[in-house]
């Protein structure tokens, strides 16, 4: 059984008849591919640059710094483009916004076959980002509010297996591309808009969150949707304990007392989870010749491979062992391994693979609560926002790190580089040790309320 359907096998509780549960499943699996598929696009659309950077740096006479702004505009549209779309999907609902978003990306994608300057392919990945930003404060906020509690983290948790599979399937098609055709790297960085299309019209005739709905006080609209498309019975009673809105959505909303906790914790854990590994392995082989190990295509999809690994353990462990015990020790081993890797300068560059492959596996493991998270800790009315904002915080300490790595690992050099990344890596553990709760089991009203106090 594969580990989607098994994700689903406990889906459907319900006294409807067989042919409803049936399209409810439907439901789910095309809910499930058109949000992996969102998550794999944003995996891909950063692991396809480091295999053409050397053509495309070439070819256009790229300095360093441009080098640097390319392979993080993506990072830095995300930055602006999530806090933006969460804003409006709970404004204006998560339906719209869904559709908004990839229809971005595949214009933006698309101009990528035409840039002829820096410039333009920086501002074609911006853009590029800003969609996917958008899909992630969407997307996630969407398939919480449709997921069963008891299953909500291992469906969640499959959009961070999308992800890491994007990344590794990108830097695997690039480098074959690369070396072994004569396609442009324009080509080969605007693949991503075949994929794009495909998603955009699959999106089609989805339903609106019958949770924003009812926090909309549109509240008959809700009960339909809800009994329509959910097969549980305690999810679909769970809806109308939702509460409504009243002051409208507003960024300040995140800071006040009923809020700050659930901000903190997810901004800042997201922030020191995804730093270190996008720095890591955008510039993978750069980091491992560094090392004395071989680069090429065997240094970085080994890493995304044992990453990928790491996911989907966790997937699979995450409604059994819980959300704390998957956030907080992982943690403290990967600032520990950084550590060895930036304190031992004479390794042997065997333990040093070893040791950045256990940092990828562990590391990916707890980056997958970065996408189970934040459906859960917000509620309804900041869902979208809090999503957005804890992505944008993220984002800058991804957009950071792969900008500022190649500098980096120049002028501070390999083991001072480790040691700034075993630091980001310890305050993300002291902080989730301090906040991180756990939530698994728990309606989205338990969870919601509960870290509101």
């Amino acid at each position: 059984m594969s580990l989607q359907s098994s994700s689903l096998a406990g889906f459907g509780e319900s006294n409807d008849a067989q042919t409803s549960l049936a399209f409810k499943r439907r439901f789910m699996m095309r809910m499930l591919f058109v949000l992996t598929g969102g998550m794999f696009l944003d995996g891909y659309i950063l692991g396809i640059v480091g295999p053409v950077t050397a053509r495309l740096t070439a070819e256009l006479g790229t300095s360093t710094l441009w080098e640097g702004l390319i392979a993080a505009g993506a990072l830095f549209g995300i930055l602006f483009g999530s806090p933006l779309g969460g804003w409006a999907a709970d404004k204006y609902g998560r339906k719209p916004m869904f559709l908004a978003d990839m229809g971005l990306f595949v214009i933006s994608s698309a101009m990528q076959f035409f840039v002829s300057s820096p410039l333009q392919l920086f501002v074609a990945r911006l853009l590029m980002g800003v969609a996917i930003g958008a899909e992630y404060s969407v997307g996630w906020p969407l398939m919480s509010e449709f997921a069963p509690a008891k299953l909500r983290g291992r469906l969640m948790g499959l959009t961070l297996i999308a992800w890491y599979a994007g990344f590794m399937v990108a830097y695997a098609v690039g480098f074959a591309l690369n070396e072994s055709t004569h396609l442009s790297w324009r080509f080969i960085l605007g693949t991503s808009t075949f994929i794009a299309v495909i998603l955009f019209f699959a999106r089609f005739g989805l339903p609106e969150s019958p949770r924003w709905l009812w926090n909309q006080k549109r509240v008959d609209e809700a009960r339909v949707l809800a009994r329509r498309y959910m097969a549980n019975a305690a999810d679909v009673a769970d809806v109308e304990r939702e509460g409504t809105t009243t002051n409208g959505v507003r960024l300040g909303m995140l800071f006040s007392p009923q809020y700050w906790r659930a901000t903190l914790f997810m901004s800042m854990f997201w922030f020191c989870a995804v730093t270190p590994y996008f720095a890591i392995g955008t510039f993978a082989d750069s980091v491992l010749q560094k090392y004395g190990l071989s680069g090429g295509l065997a240094g970085g999809i080994g890493l995304s491979v044992v990453a990928l690994a790491g996911v989907v353990v966790t997937v699979l462990l995450i409604e059994k062992v819980g959300r704390r015990t998957l956030t907080v020790p992982p943690q403290w081993l990967c600032t520990a391994v950084l550590a060895a890797i930036g304190l031992w300068s004479g390794a042997p560059p065997a333990a040093v693979l070893a040791l950045f492959l256990v940092f990828s596996f562990f590391n990916a493991g707890y980056n997958t609560l970065t996408g189970i998270y934040p459906g859960e800790v917000f509620p309804t009315e900041a869902r979208g926002i809090g999503t957005g904002f804890a992505t944008a915080v993220s984002r800058i300490g991804a957009g950071l790190g792969t900008f500022l790595l190649p500098w980096s690992m120049i002028h501070i050099g390999a083991s001072g580089t480790m040691l700034i990344a075993a630091g980001i890596a310890g305050f993300g553990a002291a902080l989730s040790q301090w906040l991180a709760p756990e939530t698994k089991g728990k309606s989205l009203t338990e969870t919601a309320a509960g870290y509101a106090h």
